[in-house]
């Protein structure tokens, strides 16, 4: 027994059962464990390293930070955090905004309800969200989150939560029977519980552009529709790009897929801002909203925020996409591994649906009978045949992330195009192998 797994507290499992390898190193698309076994990481860990292990330009920044200046409050100026902000508000053309940075997307989704709330005067103002979403394990995300893993653990009324059904067009809560009807009825929801909260003001709505762990890949009219609505409305967009921004979905920022039509008023960042080298996160607020907050005080802060390292890889993983064509690179790569999960899905009943292809993020849904969407195990378990899978491909070297009845794959944006299309082949002959009955 490792001391690891005597001594640690870890999150998202029973104590009892975690038994983990430990990592020692990786390079590019692979991470290599304390018995020199390599691993081809097709989730990106936590969906976090789209630079992939140990990128040489944000080692390297790290180290030269760390010759000349390792920390500084918020109270005084770093030359790293100053140059990661501008570029930040470069890149998503907010221009006269502001970024305020976190440790990480938790506290990132929180402080821009706190921001939201303070631009529009109203401390207690409601905020909605989605059921099915994930925004962090903080009391306040778990509230703004549709888990069900979390749900029992807090009332979502109480932190000023309105929830609303999901756009998930593959069983849509609407019961209607198009992707576009879904996405726009899950719209007319989002409008309806701002329209219902007229004693309690709705001051912003909080949901996630594209990716997600919820395994949920909103309709393509979803978010410039959800736009329209929340503008009409005087309320704010905020976009979680938590997991999605940074080429995860082929943009910097997911929205970016729809111009200026998707442009939130507010988004929060993290896990591929560093490419997950230093834990860092942050919020992009528009000029309007930071114009408002320019002469009040502003009652938060984090002994970490703005942490001269991180921001250093930060500013290094930004190059880092840029040089290596990164973005443009995932998405071309994304559409061609949706291709090839299409292709899948006609030779195994087991896949009910592919999802995404917007970039290098694509969702597998498995049922147990594709005509009536019955599934395997219900949200959020995972069937046996589904861990087995994953066990043996394990073994052949393939790290695989699954939720539910979901295969995520969200590879490293670096991942060689041979190491890409071996790990899809491994999958076809598991799948096809797997007992589903």
């Amino acid at each position: 027994m490792t001391t690891e797994r005597r001594d640690v507290l870890h999150s998202w499992c029973v104590q009892a059962d975690w038994d983990a390898p430990t990592i020692v190193g990786g390079e590019g698309a692979y991470f290599i464990d304390s018995a020199g076994r390599r691993y081809l990481d097709m989730s990106s860990l936590a969906e976090c390293m789209n630079l992939g292990h140990q990128h040489p330009r944000i080692v390297r920044a790290i180290r030269d930070q760390a010759e000349k200046l390792c920390f500084v409050t918020a109270a005084w100026g770093a030359e790293s955090r100053a140059a990661l902000a501008r570029r930040l508000l470069e890149l998503s053309g907010f221009a006269g905004g502001r970024v305020f940075f976190s440790l990480g997307g938790a506290d990132a989704n929180e402080h821009a309800v706190k921001f939201a709330r303070q631009a529009r005067g109203l401390p207690q103002g409601r905020v909605v969200a989605r059921d099915r979403s994930y925004h962090g394990a903080s009391y306040a995300t778990m509230a703004l989150s549709g888990d069900t893993r979390t749900q029992t653990q807090v009332d979502a009324a109480s932190f000023g939560v309105v929830r609303v059904p999901p756009p998930y067009a593959y069983r849509c809560p609407f019961g209607t029977e198009h992707a576009a009807d879904c996405a726009e009825a899950a719209v007319q929801a989002v409008a309806a519980a701002i329209d219902g909260e007229a004693n309690e003001a709705v001051v912003a709505v909080l949901m996630e552009p594209n990716a997600g762990t919820n395994g949920i890949v909103a309709p393509a009219n979803f978010w410039p529709r959800l736009r329209e609505e929340t503008r009409t409305r005087s309320v704010y967009l905020i976009a979680d790009e938590v997991m999605s921004g940074f080429g995860r979905c082929g943009e910097w920022f997911a929205w970016q897929r729809y111009g200026e039509a998707g442009r939130p008023d507010l988004m929060t960042l993290a896990k591929g801002l560093t490419g997950a080298h230093m834990p860092l996160g942050a919020v992009v607020l528009s000029a309007e909203v930071a114009g408002r907050l320019e002469h009040e005080m502003l009652y938060t802060g984090l002994t970490y925020c703005g942490h001269p390292l991180a921001c250093a890889a930060g500013i290094a993983a930004l190059a880092a996409y840029e040089e290596g064509g990164l973005i443009e690179r995932s998405k071309r790569l994304g559409a061609a591994l949706y291709e090839r999960l299409l292709e899948l899905k006609t030779r195994h009943a087991v896949i009910g649906d592919v999802r995404g292809g917007d970039g290098l993020f694509a969702v597998i849904e498995l049922v147990r009978d594709r005509a009536t969407r019955a599934v395997h195990a219900p949200w959020p378990m995972t069937s046996l045949p589904l861990r087995t899978l994953v066990a043996r491909a394990l073994e052949a070297g393939v790290s695989l992330a699954v939720r539910g009845n979901l295969i995520l794959l969200a590879p490293p944006l670096v991942i060689a195009e041979r190491d890409l299309t071996d790990a899809v082949d491994l999958l076809d002959r598991l799948l096809a192998e797997s007992d589903w009955s």
